[in-house]
């Protein structure tokens, strides 16, 4: 049976697992001897120019002329800096930035009936009438030339490449080529109804390379800009944008890394951030709409990219995140069963109003950790424990600039697991509502095993505890209230029952409606 939904990109899943390093959301780092008194350095004068990304190209010299914008930052003095005119953002096209005059309307992705949520909650959306004409079209890669840009790269001549099938399944090496011979994804055979339903939904709502072009394309424009404040700071695309869990809806997130050295979150990061907001509601307000810095425990500014239509939210030096997103991004590409799966229930926590750790619910990366521990702690495991199995690979103190060259040597798992998407669906809801013992055990993927409560005061009195694969925090600390455990705790077992009796995605998430919502 075909699939009965497609996306405005191709649904083709012969995707790059893990394409050339320099373009994926990662600025590129020198190695540490090649670096003087600065965590960041201009690039070597000798890379030869065509192995050089546009990322790289983009900035490689930063021209202190603009040192008189950073000081009147700095000092907070925006009356005293020069006028600076920021480059037009194109979309290949060479037209400028569109801004339209129409009031911007609240979607509220997460909960669509309450319209007057406060702007401070974790995943509101803004959506402009006129954004979906003005980047789409120009970045979807043209099928008939099977020229394909890598995923976070820029459309350009110099990265194009072809796709050479290749049925390995694994998590391709990284290579300092600009041109990797692309791996072809192949998708596990659906021999079920239930198991057709989870692979047609994540064909038609999981992320296509032009999604994410546009997320890198608003990137590398913004690092051009916080340059002008922070000068030897990066900018990282990070998250579901590139662990390979990614929908078409879903948000980018950043993180600016100012300095080596661990920032105070409460002080120095928020304002650092405040400073970045106070750029974009001046400088940059042609393109970047309505700059909310949140302080949360990890302060954050929101925005909106008019150009591209999505949201983001910027961290300043939380790199945990870097290294776990090239962490579950090996975990995606390893085993095929993996990625659909953790997509359909992303989407069916999401339905459930339960995928929100704004409102005491789940977040998706604790969602993410929950089906990779399911998976590791069958009777015949699906996964590994990576950190156990390539501890050099996954070293929490590995220096950023090697970090995405980690998966290179991890090859795919080879588990003797026959089980359907079907059946692993109904055993995830199955694990959760009747095996898994919430009040004395935590969920670790960096174990492989659900492992006793820890008797720190960040796991006391927590309802739900997932480990952090890197720093040994809760994830899921979000969810502090028992009313919504219960539900959390009801909708597994209501969606194992229902499953479990008539083997239909339908009684647990619609799924033309889904698909339509993407």
């Amino acid at each position: 049976m075909r699939p009965k939904w497609k996306n405005t990109c191709s649904l083709s899943v012969k995707k790059s697992m893990f394409p050339n390093s320099s373009n994926l959301g990662r600025p590129p780092f020198l190695p540490k001897h090649q670096q003087q008194t600065n965590f960041f350095h201009e690039l070597p004068l000798t890379i030869p120019p065509t192995l050089l990304s546009q990322q790289q190209i983009v900035d490689a010299r930063f021209n202190f002329q603009n040192a008189a914008l950073s000081r009147a930052l700095l000092s907070g003095n925006l009356s005293t800096t020069p006028a600076v005119s920021a480059q037009p953002l194109t979309y290949g096209n060479g037209s400028p930035v569109p801004t339209s005059a129409a009031p911007t309307l609240f979607r509220g992705r997460k909960r669509l009936s309450e319209q007057n949520v406060p702007y401070d909650v974790k995943r509101q959306r803004f959506h402009s009438p006129h954004c979906e004409s003005t980047v789409v079209n120009q970045t979807v890669p043209l099928p008939e030339e099977r020229r394909y840009s890598f995923p976070g790269s820029i459309p350009s001549p110099l990265f194009h490449a072809h796709y050479i099938p290749d049925l390995s399944g694994c998590v391709p090496p990284l290579r300092d080529a600009p041109f990797p011979d692309p791996i072809e994804t192949t998708l596990p055979v659906a021999k079920d109804k239930l198991s057709q339903q989870v692979l047609e939904l994540f064909q038609a709502c999981q992320q296509q390379t032009c999604d994410l072009n546009r997320k890198e394309l608003c990137r590398t424009e913004l690092q051009k800009e916080i340059q002008r404040i922070f000068p030897q700071s990066r900018l990282f695309l990070v998250g579901s944008s590139l662990n390979g869990f990614g929908t078409r809806s879903s948000d980018g997130d950043l993180c600016l890394v100012v300095k080596e050295e661990p920032v105070n979150q409460k002080t120095e990061a928020r304002h650092i951030l405040s400073l970045v907001q106070k750029l974009f509601c001046t400088k940059l307000s042609s393109y970047i709409e309505r700059p909310q810095l949140i302080r949360a425990k990890v302060p954050i500014v929101k925005f909106r990219d008019k150009v591209s239509c999505v949201e983001f939210d910027l961290n300043v030096n939380n790199v945990v995140g870097i290294r776990n997103t090239f962490l579950l991004r090996t975990y995606a590409y390893i085993e095929n069963r993996v990625r659909p799966l953790v997509l359909v229930i992303k989407k069916w926590a999401s339905f459930h109003d339960i995928n929100d750790a704004s409102r005491g619910t789940l977040s998706s990366y604790s969602l993410v950790l929950m089906v990779l521990h399911y998976l590791q702690t069958l009777p015949e495991p699906i996964l590994p424990s990576l950190q156990k199995n390539y501890p050099e690979s996954f070293n929490p103190t590995m220096q950023l600039h090697l970090v995405h060259q980690a998966p290179r040597t991890v090859p795919p798992y080879l588990s003797k697991n026959g089980s359907t998407l079907g059946e692993l669906l109904v055993g995830f809801f199955k694990y959760y509502a009747t095996e898994f013992d919430w009040s004395r055990q935590m969920i670790s993927v960096r174990e492989a095993k659900a492992i006793p409560r820890p008797d720190g005061i960040e796991w006391r009195n927590k309802f739900i505890c997932v480990e952090e694969p890197f720093d040994g925090t809760n994830t899921a600390r979000a969810v502090h209230e028992k009313q919504k455990f219960d539900i959390i705790k009801d909708e597994f077992l209501k969606s194992w029952q229902r499953l479990r009796d008539k083997r239909d995605l339908n009684c647990i998430l619609p799924v033309r409606p889904t698909t339509q919502k993407r």
